[in-house]
């Protein structure tokens, strides 16, 4: 599966585009770490510790860049990034 980025890799689209990538590959980490594989049978109901990963190579560091810019990412170091937390206010 093959994207082919826009000439402005910071449109909207391509960050649009950039962070579901991010997030499907947050997302099939977590699951991954969940399966089981790996961990003993007492730690099976455990949830994922993940909360940052490496984004996707497909997009240029630029766009990372921007996407914490904007508030809808955070460095967590040694080039890796998590979701921002949307603060709600009622």
């Amino acid at each position: 599966m093959s994207h082919e980025l826009p000439e402005d890799p910071l449109s909207a689209e391509n960050l649009r585009r950039a962070m579901k990538a991010f997030k499907k590959r947050l997302k099939l980490t977590r699951l991954d770490d969940e399966s089981g594989l790996g961990h003993g049978s007492v730690d099976k109901s455990r949830g994922s510790g993940i909360v940052a990963i490496r984004p996707p190579d497909a997009y240029p560091a630029q766009v990372w860049d921007k996407l914490v810019e904007m508030g809808r990412l955070r460095r967590a170091g040694g080039g890796l990034f998590e979701l921002q937390e949307i603060q709600h206010t009622d």
